[in-house]
This record gives C-alpha cells, structure tokens and sequence, in this order.
C-alpha cells in the first residue's frame, strides 16, 4: 500500500488539480481513485532493506561509514569506463564503480557514456551504427588526459566489466541511458550467469521506465533513480537550453511537474532502494525526507576534498566522483 503521508499528499495534490481543470468533483474523484489503485496494483516493493544496505553501504558495519563511488571507473585518473579505470578505482580505494550501458549495432553490451564514440576514442560516429568488430579496434584512451600511460585500452564488453569488478570486489552501479528491454534482458542475463551481482550491484537511470522494465525482469534486482531538478530547462551549469522564452518558460513547468513526480509517485512505482541526486541539491533534510521513506540518498558528482569531507562527515551519504587521488573539474 501507499505510504499514508505520501499517498494522502500526492493524491490530495491531484485531485486539486483535477477540479480546478475539469470543475467537476465526480470526474475528479474518479480519476484519483483510478490512480491510486493503479499504483497499488502496478507498483514494485523495495528490496529488502538490508539487501539494499549491503549493496549500497558493502561491508560497513559501522554506523556512519559510507561508499565512494569511482564515476565511470573514474574518468580523471583513466580512461572513462575501461577495464583500466577498474583497476585504478580499486587501487586507489574507491567502494565501487559506475558504469555506463549501451549497445553496439549488433546489439552487444558495452561500455559507452555518449551515443557517438567520438569523445572518448579515436573513432567516429554514433555507436548505434557501429558493429562490435569495428569498436574493438578503437583506442578508448585516445582522447583522455593521461592517454600515453593508458594507450591501446579497448571499450570493454559488459561481462568483462562485471568480471572484473567481482574479481576486485567492486560494488557495480549500472547506468542505463536508455534501451529499456535490451538493458533489462542484458542484466537479467548477468544476474543469472553472476547471482553475486544480487548483493554487489545496483540498476540506475535518469529514466523512470529504465527502472521500472529492470523491476519487471527481476524484481530482486536493486535500483535507483537519479535525477537533477531543472534538467529539462537548463544544463547542467544553470545555462538555460533554450533562447526562446516560452519554451524556456514552458520546460520549467515541466521541470516542476517531474520533480513532482519523481519525489511523490515514481520512486514508489518503481519501488527504489535509492535515489542519485546531483550534489548541490542535496541537504540534511532531503536526506532525513528520504531515510523516512527507506531510500538511501547518494551525491553525484563530488569532486573536491572539502566536498567530500561534507558529505561524508556531515550529510553520511554516499558519493560518486570522478577522481580517488585529486581534486578535479566539476562534473554535472
């Protein structure tokens, strides 16, 4: 069921807005009462909270320890999501890694932040239109700021990813882009072939319906979402995206209704174990709000050693960032 302050204030809000659109109680009522049983229906239930808790907080018995997370294996010390960053995150101590999904032509799983392979490698052109043939022959550390200490590093597969995380016992986020049915069938295989990631990994997306086909797969597997207010109006430095006011004007309504959503009704559909907030909107009573709903909060992206002793020490949350050794550019 429905937590009671949540389900009384999300549906109490939409039932106002109901009746100040439609002017009709009867419609009004009837569409928040098929609302609420659809999400009681449709709803996922969280994993157990202490399952959660292994995977976000792995073997920590102490109260206020925390994860640190390597973001993309940790793009400032090695190539971005390369078996090179793994093995860096973990000599450089991190708890665990994230990782970006995304699938080749022929519909292998890979490891690939953008949809062009232009960035990272030395190649070119959307990695949709690439057969996994052509990838291996690219130079993952072509791009990158240490690329003559990493030169040769290939754009790893998923399973070798995974495997090498397990081997260096890694807690895995896997962060899907997008590709809901293929990313979901993709993972539900690695949960069967490797049924420790149950314990050691975590399914994470901007997408709501990412999150919620994974729930579908594997209701085992835990998840999270991850989000950043205003996304939709503004980059990620606060420049607005769009010169035209009124779509300015009108994605900010947008903005205000997913965050809306995000906070009252989608976490609870897709039943999360935890939610990746971008750091800057992040404060003690955003992580109590979500500790009384059984989330863990974990902060994206910190970068500095001043940022890290806040969230470590005063907020107790976990963290991503893209470097173990030093303080580095900001990452939004």
């Amino acid at each position: 069921m429905l937590q009671i302050g949540d389900g009384v204030t999300c549906l109490s809000a939409v039932f106002i807005v109901l009746v100040l659109g439609t002017r009709s109680a009867l419609w009004s009522t009837v569409i928040t009462t098929s609302l609420y049983f659809f999400l009681v229906m449709f709803r996922f239930p969280q994993v157990p909270m202490s399952r959660a808790r292994q995977v976000l907080r792995p073997g920590r018995p102490t109260a206020g320890a925390i994860s640190v997370i390597a973001h993309r294996g940790g793009a400032h010390d090695a190539p971005e999501n390369t078996l090179a960053a793994i093995r860096e995150a973990s000599e450089n101590g991190a708890t665990g890694v994230e990782l970006d999904l995304d699938f080749t032509a022929d519909g292998v799983p890979v490891l690939m932040h953008d949809e062009t392979v232009d960035r990272t490698t030395n190649g070119s052109g959307p990695l949709s239109k690439l057969r996994f043939s052509e990838i291996t022959k690219l130079d993952a550390a072509a791009k990158h700021r240490l690329r003559d200490r990493f030169h040769g590093e290939r754009v790893p597969t998923l399973q070798e990813a995974v495997e090498e995380c397990m081997k260096r016992q890694l807690t895995i986020y896997f962060d899907v882009k997008g590709h809901p049915d293929e990313a979901a069938a993709a993972l539900k295989d690695m949960y069967k072939r490797y049924p420790v990631l149950y314990n050691t990994s975590i399914v994470c997306s901007f997408e709501p319906k990412v999150i919620y086909r994974m729930r579908q797969a594997d209701p085992q597997v835990v998840t999270a979402l991850t989000h950043r207010p205003w996304s939709l109006s503004r980059l990620g430095d606060g420049t607005p995206r769009f010169s035209a006011t009124w779509k300015h004007h009108w994605h900010q309504v947008l903005d205000v209704v997913l965050d809306w959503a995000h906070h009252h009704v989608l976490w609870h559909l897709c039943g999360v174990s935890a939610f990746l907030m971008q750091k800057n909107f992040i404060s003690p009573d955003y992580v109590q709000y979500w500790a009384e709903r059984g989330v863990e909060v974990v902060a994206w992206t910190v970068n500095t050693a001043v940022e890290k002793q806040y969230y470590q020490e005063l907020l107790k949350v976990s963290y991503i960032t893209d470097s173990l050794r030093e303080d580095c550019e900001p990452h939004y």
